[in-house]
């Protein structure tokens, strides 16, 4: 039924390209930095702060996956789909999942988080 409705919930490119642009990007303003480029701290500032914005987006969209499930499933009218139990559905794709996974999600959290914080604060500091 969500394959007819082009609907899946595997793993995209994005979980690949994302993250590696991410940190291409954090590591070529680490080299700037360490370089002593005068420009390097702003371009920090400007990365870090894409990285928490970007954070707050991919868990927003987390918490509201149930909601935007719904949304996108009634933009279908089909109606086998309108009955679906969507918190069941997803609940049973998260569990098809390794444990690891969320383990490295929530981690992925706490250092984005932490770490783009942590600098940004030492960089006022500075």
């Amino acid at each position: 039924m969500l394959a007819e409705n082009g609907m899946r919930f595997d793993a995209g490119g994005h979980e690949t390209w994302a993250p590696v642009s991410i940190a291409a990007a954090l590591a070529a303003g680490a080299a700037l930095n360490l370089l002593g480029v005068s420009w390097a701290p702003v371009t920090t500032w400007v990365l870090l702060t894409l990285v928490l914005l970007i954070n707050c987006l991919i868990l927003h969209s987390n918490l509201t996956a149930v909601s935007s499930v719904r949304a996108a499933f009634a933009r279908k009218g089909d109606e086998e789909l309108a009955r679906v139990d969507v918190p069941a559905l997803l609940k049973a794709a998260e569990a098809a999942f390794p444990a690891w996974v969320w383990v490295l999600q929530n981690a992925r959290h706490v250092v984005a988080f932490g770490a783009s914080i942590a600098a940004l604060v030492v960089g006022v500091l500075a």
